[in-house]
């Protein structure tokens, strides 16, 4: 089963870091991410949503393969398998990146936004949906970023080694960052 941890940063770049960081972590397999997403609040109070996976991406090259073997192996019935390589290879691409926008993967695209309305402006959340991991090894290589935890579903001793973790390089006041986590709305599915 995944954890879901949300985590707020007080400023709008550190998201991002951390995500590259945990990237690096999955190469190492200390970590493994089946979604993250990165919500950041500008100053001007808009939201921007930076998701890791590219569903349109994944299901156009996806599809196009597809397309273009399944166009092939029928442009070879009627002695034409370049034809049908191309024409199959175009239905394939325009059909998986239709499908791939259709697809909600991870974490609820409501329950993001939601979360995101609630940050300051300047400021930027993390949403993992995490594997597995090594805790001890991942909190260690995150020491170094200061952040608080806004939403998890991890116990309260995991949690508390997380906020931990991250209070280390900055113990902010309850005044900055994000809402605190009893203010934002539960995820509906």
């Amino acid at each position: 089963m995944a954890e879901l941890v949300v985590v707020g940063f007080d400023n709008p770049n550190d998201a991002d870091r951390v995500l590259t960081e945990l990237t690096r972590l999955q190469k190492e397999y200390l970590i493994d991410l089946e979604d993250a997403v990165v919500a950041i609040r500008g100053a001007d109070g808009a939201v921007r949503v930076k998701q890791s996976v590219n569903l349109v991406r994944l299901g156009a090259t996806s599809g196009g393969l597809s397309g273009a073997m399944w166009g092939s192996l029928i442009g070879l019935l009627f002695l034409n398998p370049l034809a049908g390589l191309a024409i199959g290879g175009a239905v394939g691409a325009g059909s998986g990146a239709l499908s791939g926008s259709m697809i909600d993967y991870g974490i609820n695209d409501d329950f993001i936004k939601s979360i995101g309305s609630t940050l300051k402006p300047d400021t930027s959340a993390l949403f993992l949906l995490v594997r597995k991991s090594q805790p001890e090894k991942v909190l260690a290589e995150l020491s170094g970023f200061s952040g608080h935890i806004i939403r998890s579903s991890l116990s309260p001793e995991q949690e508390a080694k997380l906020q931990a973790a991250l209070s280390k390089a900055h113990a902010p006041s309850p005044s900055e960052g994000v809402a605190a986590a009893g203010s934002v709305p539960a995820q509906s599915q």
